[in-house]
C-alpha cells in the first residue's frame, strides 16, 4: 500500500501562486521536484521526513521552478476557436448549435453541436473514441503479423507512460496518442505488441519493434519532445 500523501504546498513563484503536489515514497531517499507531463509540480519525499522539510526544499528550488514553467507547453482547451491536432493534422474546433448533437472531424475541423457548455466534454469524448478505435486495429493488425492475439484494449489519460501490456496480453494507451502523427500513434503501437513477445526492453525487443514498425528512433525522439504538448491539451 502507498504511503499516504501530504497536503499541498502553495508557494509564490515569480509573482503568481504555484500549487505543489506532496507524494510520499517509500523508496525515496531524499527530496526530489519534477514537473509532471501535465505541468503540475510534484514533489516526493521519504516517508518520514518532516512537511517543513519540503516546503524548505521547494523554496530553495524557486528559480528552478520558475525556469521550468516558463518553459513549458502552454496549456489549450478545448474550446471553439482553438486549434487542435489530430493525428499531427491542425483542426479547428467548430461550434455550431443547430447542428446534431454528434462531433465529426472533416475538412480540417472538429464540428461539434449541442450547448456550447458541452463543447470540451464532447470534444475530448469524440478524441478518446478515435484513439480507442485507432489503437485497438493498428495493434490487431500488427499482432497478426506475428501470430499473437491482443486481448483488451484501452485508453486512459496516462502520465507516466504512452502504452502498457500486461501479461495476459491487454493493451492500454494513452488516448492522447490520436493527437501525435499517424506514424508515432503506429510506433507505440509496435511497442506494446513486440511485449507480446519480448516482456523487456532488450536488444530481442527492439528487433522485433523494428521488424513490425522500421527504426523506432524517430517516433522516440519526436514523443520525448513534443511529448509534453499533448498532456497539456484539455
Amino acid at each position: 500500500m502507498s504511503p499516504p500523501n501530504d497536503p499541498p504546498l502553495v508557494i509564490d513563484i515569480a509573482g503568481r501562486p504555484v500549487t505543489i503536489l506532496l507524494r510520499r515514497s517509500a523508496r525515496a531517499k531524499r527530496l526530489s521536484l519534477r514537473l509532471d507531463p501535465a505541468g503540475a509540480a510534484v514533489l516526493v519525499l521519504p516517508v518520514g521526513m518532516p512537511a517543513r522539510e519540503a516546503e524548505r526544499f521547494a523554496r530553495l528550488q524557486h528559480d528552478w521552478l520558475a525556469a521550468r514553467l516558463v518553459a513549458a507547453p502552454p496549456s489549450l482547451a478545448l474550446v471553439p476557436g482553438a486549434i487542435v491536432p489530430l493525428l499531427g493534422v491542425p483542426h479547428l474546433i467548430r461550434h455550431d448549435p443547430a447542428a446534431p448533437r454528434k462531433v465529426a472531424a472533416q475538412a480540417g475541423e472538429i464540428r461539434v453541436g449541442g450547448p456550447i457548455d458541452m463543447v470540451p466534454h464532447r470534444v475530448e469524448h469524440f478524441l478518446r473514441a478515435e484513439a480507442a478505435l485507432l489503437l485497438a486495429h493498428r495493434a490487431r493488425t500488427l499482432a497478426a503479423q506475428i501470430g499473437r492475439t491482443v486481448g483488451r484494449v484501452t485508453v486512459r489519460d496516462t502520465r507516466s507512460r504512452w502504452g502498457s501490456c500486461s501479461a495476459a496480453g491487454a493493451l492500454s494507451f494513452s488516448w492522447r496518442l490520436v493527437l501525435a502523427p499517424d506514424w508515432v500513434l503506429t510506433y507505440v503501437a509496435a511497442h506494446e505488441v513486440a511485449h507480446l513477445v519480448e516482456m523487456n526492453h532488450g536488444p530481442a525487443f527492439w528487433a522485433l519493434v523494428e521488424r513490425l514498425n522500421g527504426d523506432h528512433r524517430p517516433a522516440r525522439d519526436w514523443l520525448k519532445r513534443h511529448g509534453p504538448a499533448l498532456h497539456r491539451i484539455g
